[in-house]
């Protein structure tokens, strides 16, 4: 790939100019209009205080604020008024963020988007700043953050092998790294590690085969680990946390024999269930299971049918929840973080309408006191309510959605964007969407669905997406649009598509498959060319290689298949206004993915904006470059769905 500096038109050999110049995408701003309540920094800007963290002695709160338009971390007593700012990136956002112990704390950020995360701590007064991993090139992800033991956690990396990660202790004050165990075979790589209450590294799920999974236990750290069971990567058991006994049982989410993931305690010493599941829907997938370490007993399970609901499995957890459902009802209500004595709690809240509020919870005390308002400037009376779906494949499947309807305007024959999620292996579900309501702000409906292949609805509707990229799961995507306009609700003139991710790769297959449904489309990072994509994966990627192969296509076995399926390959069909939107530093949908199709589509003539940001990644993070895809965005909507 050439190394493109700027947003401004480039010349690659042979080919169209790709990038749009910025005069360009300034002329398209243009075409925004006025009268808008809201502008899109409204909808995008940072929150001044998020994502709320309590330290373990409960007196002081951590969160995170913007400086410059870069998230950093700041410190206040729980008690005072007055914040103290502790870290001070300016290239990129603290990406996420701990309490290691009640004096310092743990973050994580990348470099441009590249997903090659570094872990640092500070001291809650903001001195000792330490890169605790300083390795080029190299993704670290958080195994267990010792919460008993002062200054270790212990994390993986894939320092040795790119494409396998190896657990790690580490010191958060010395920076000493100690190597727990080995993933040297490539060819049965490790996939993950699980410890127990106490710390100790004792499970690991190894991929065998290249589709297979194993399930490996271990009853000490001095042992070697064992295979307890060996499934296909279609169906499996994953723990969750060990029994308080902190021996051979564990709590886990199962599909074993099932369509459906239901939550189980399971034997480690044989690999089987003990007694009925605890607990299981009827309908979607359960895998959360929540506890108390203090009490040492499970508290409640979380699942998702259209909304978010919970499942008590402790009288006391419910007592709280109770009280807090008491002053916060009509709004959806998270603990988000404790104290270790757990009894003063982080709550958020949210709804479709509203970004919500933190509050601050002494169970003792019995207060609630709100923290902060996130977004204050937006008021939830005027954006939109996001109503919960279903309709009917051409097939006979039933399809979940979302439709979010433009507030104060009568719902017939609008102007309509179909979003479909990224993914595709993961569902959209009911909650704030800062891109749905600037939409629907602008008077368009938007509709969002869980085609097949979305989790969360058991292994036959997630197996039967199987290689049906650009066929029946964009089939999915077209009978939302046609129930739409059987419904009266959407102007079959006046229909756009976007998404990001698999969502962007719709876009394009929708734009090629179904040239005649669009009046335009907008794809953001997402994928054209399913042999390049997959030769292009990061490298950690590389262990779930044949699994890829198994549910997108085998460039090979499946080469005719796949080529149907890449709407590189179907530019002459392709008609309707598109806008590609890249970051260059993608590690999972590389830039020539769209390099390729704009290229392409420019030889034939075809209307193609083009964004790419050179400091971004797989999706945009820093807010100028929000700001101005989303104006951008809405300038060509303006433009098309006139």
């Amino acid at each position: 790939m050439m190394n493109r500096k700027t947003t401004d038109a480039t010349q690659l050999p042979g080919d169209p100019k790709l990038p749009s110049s910025k005069a360009e995408i300034l002329k398209l701003v243009k075409n925004l209009g006025s009268g808008a309540k809201y502008s899109v920094e409204d909808f995008f800007r940072l929150p001044k205080k998020s994502r709320y963290q309590l330290s373990h002695g409960g007196d002081f709160f951590a969160y995170l604020g913007p400086v410059k338009r870069r998230l950093n971390i700041f410190v206040q007593k729980t008690t005072g008024k007055r914040a103290r700012q502790v870290t001070h990136v300016s290239d990129r956002d603290i990406a996420w963020f701990f309490w290691k112990n009640n004096d310092r704390l743990v973050f994580a950020k990348d470099d441009a988007g590249d997903e090659n995360f570094h872990l640092y701590a500070v001291d809650a007064d903001g001195t000792n700043l330490q890169e605790l991993t300083p390795f080029k090139g190299v993704r670290i992800d958080l195994i267990d953050d010792l919460e008993d033991i002062e200054n270790e956690i212990i994390i993986s990396m894939n320092k040795n092998n790119p494409q396998l990660f190896e657990p790690y202790r580490l010191n958060i004050v010395t920076g000493e790294v100690h190597q727990l165990a080995e993933n040297s075979n490539p060819l049965e790589p490790i996939d993950s590690w699980m410890t127990d209450h106490e710390g100790r590294l004792r499970i690991a799920n190894k991929i065998v085969g290249g589709t297979n999974s194993t399930l490996l236990y271990r009853a000490t750290e001095e042992e070697p680990f064992r295979e307890v069971l060996t499934t296909d990567f279609r169906e499996g058991v994953s723990p969750l946390f060990f029994d308080f006994e902190n021996e051979h049982l564990v709590f886990a989410s199962s599909n074993l024999g099932r369509d459906r993931s239901v939550i189980v305690k399971l034997d480690l010493r044989t690999g089987q269930e003990v007694g009925e599941p605890i607990f299981s829907h009827p309908e979607v997938d359960v895998s959360s299971l929540g506890h108390s370490r203090k009490r040492k007993v499970p508290t409640a399970i979380a699942y998702v049918t259209d909304k978010r609901h919970l499942h008590f499995l402790d009288g006391e957890t419910r007592q709280v929840y109770a009280r807090l459902e008491k002053d916060l009802g009509g709004y959806e209500t998270v603990i988000t973080a404790m104290n270790k004595a757990e009894d003063k709690f982080m709550v958020r809240t949210y709804s479709d309408r509203s970004l919500g509020a933190y509050y601050f919870f002494d169970k003792q005390a019995d207060t609630l006191t709100k923290i902060v308002e996130v977004s204050p400037w937006l008021d939830e009376n005027d954006l939109a309510k996001m109503l919960p779906v279903e309709y009917k494949t051409a097939d006979g499947l039933t399809i979940h959605g979302y439709l979010t309807l433009p507030a104060g305007v009568e719902p017939k024959h609008l102007p309509v964007v179909i979003n479909p999620h990224g993914g595709p292996w993961v569902r959209d579900a009911w909650g704030f969407n800062p891109e749905v309501q600037l939409l629907a702000s602008r008077g368009y409906a938007v509709l969002q669905m869980n085609y097949r292949g979305s989790t969360g609805y058991g292994r036959q509707f997630w197996e039967c997406s199987f290689k049906q990229w650009g066929k029946t799961m964009q089939d999915d995507i077209t009978d939302g649009v046609n129930w739409l306009v059987s419904q009266g609700i959407a102007d079959p003139k006046r229909v756009a598509i976007y998404g990001g991710s698999y969502g962007g790769y719709a876009t394009l297959a929708g734009a090629a498959f179904t040239p005649d449904l669009y009046a335009c489309a907008i794809d953001y990072v997402g994928v054209s060319n399913l042999f390049t994509f997959m030769h292009t994966i990061p490298p950690y990627w590389k262990p779930y290689l044949d699994m890829m192969y198994e549910m997108v296509g085998h460039p090979e076995k499946d080469k005719d298949a796949m080529y149907e399926a890449s709407p590189v390959f179907h530019i002459d069909k392709i008609k309707c206004p598109l806008f590609v939107v890249q970051g260059a530093n993608d590690p999972r949908v590389n830039i020539d993915e769209s390099d390729q199709i704009v290229a392409a589509l420019r030889k034939r003539g075809v209307e193609v904006l083009y964004m790419v940001k050179y400091d971004e990644g797989h999706g945009f993070h820093n807010e100028e470059n929000r700001f101005e895809f989303y104006k951008a965005t809405l300038g060509f909507l303006g433009k098309w769905l006139e």
